[in-house]
């Protein structure tokens, strides 16, 4: 039997507190996980969250070299529009697998949410505002994994990853690349 095409789709914090530094790491994750992409064959998309809302980088494709160089380019700064992002992801996903296709969301943040869905700031909202749409990927049993780029575990984003039903990586140990990439890749044959 012929597997399946599998795409994953990264939805990166690329906001003012994500800091360059974590920005950086989570580059570092997802190259990794771009490399095991290319290998299976499978496609990729990523989708940015800054500022006021979310904006796809880069549309579904095999390139590895596209998407490396969309990765590498990808600006940080702004407010962190997580609610957007991840309405976003999820109406891709929905597109991608009328296609036929399996999606895997890997999203990388901090979870801390401050723009709401209709682009302005404000924690409480913003964060209710997420909370819904996180409940609205775990409602289409989407494939996720949630890679917490705080510098320590955030609590945010644990909570995130329950009310979705993702699996949770934090980002800051030795290897995390590798496991995060493993679970993917666990994802893509489940």
């Amino acid at each position: 039997m012929r597997r399946r095409g599998t795409i994953t789709i990264f939805l990166v914090d690329a906001s003012g507190s994500s800091a360059t530094q974590r920005l950086a790491e989570a580059k570092g994750a997802i190259e990794e996980l771009l490399a095991q992409c290319y290998i299976r064959r499978d496609e990729v998309a990523m989708l940015s969250m800054r500022g006021a809302k979310a904006e796809v980088v880069l549309p579904p494709t095999r390139s590895l070299t596209r998407a490396k160089r969309n990765l590498a380019a990808l600006p940080g700064g702004g407010g962190t529009p997580l609610a957007s992002g991840l309405r976003a992801a999820n109406e891709m996903a929905i597109s991608l697998q009328r296609r036929g296709l399996t999606p895997i969301i890997v999203i990388m943040s901090d979870g801390k949410a401050n723009v709401n869905l209709q682009g302005v700031g404000g924690r409480v909202a913003a964060h209710a505002d997420a909370l819904s749409a996180a409940q609205e990927l775990r409602v289409k049993n989407h494939r996720v994994l949630f890679v917490d780029t705080s510098p320590q575990p955030e609590r945010l984003a644990q909570e995130l990853s329950v009310v979705m039903a993702a699996q949770y990586f934090p980002l800051p140990f030795t290897g995390s690349g590798k496991q995060i990439s493993q679970a993917a890749i666990q994802l893509a044959n489940y």
